[in-house]
């Protein structure tokens, strides 16, 4: 690759996008996500490819504008951490005791926002 970088045929952030996709590919258990993956993989080459280090960052901002639209079964995507709220966020890195959360998250937007049981 390093000859690649010195005869200019690709760019040394190409490198660092390849190198960082082929080692997150490996992360993905499941057969399905793994080939969205790969799609994703090459567009994210090809805007480096083409414009660079803008390519990038114009490519990882389409691709967070995305997840932050996207809602499942009414549900944000990109939920708890967006809208942030601190009362959500007892279940979202770590799992705090069972007797510490009596609420349900206000972003499932449920009934009854006490837990039963």
């Amino acid at each position: 690759m390093k000859l690649a970088v010195q005869a200019g045929f690709v760019s040394p952030i190409l490198v660092i996008i390849v190198a960082l996709t082929a080692i997150s590919s490996f992360a993905i258990p499941q057969y399905n996500a793994g080939i969205a993956l790969r799609i994703l993989r090459f567009v994210a080459m090809l805007c480096a490819a083409l414009l660079g280090l803008y390519g990038v960052i114009l490519f990882f901002l389409f691709m967070i504008s995305h997840l932050v639209k996207l809602k499942s079964f009414g549900v944000p995507y990109v939920s708890p951490a967006l809208p942030y709220r601190l009362s959500d966020w007892k279940d979202f890195m770590v799992r705090l005791p069972l007797m510490i959360m009596k609420r349900r998250p206000k972003m499932m937007q449920t009934k009854d926002s006490i837990r039963k049981g």
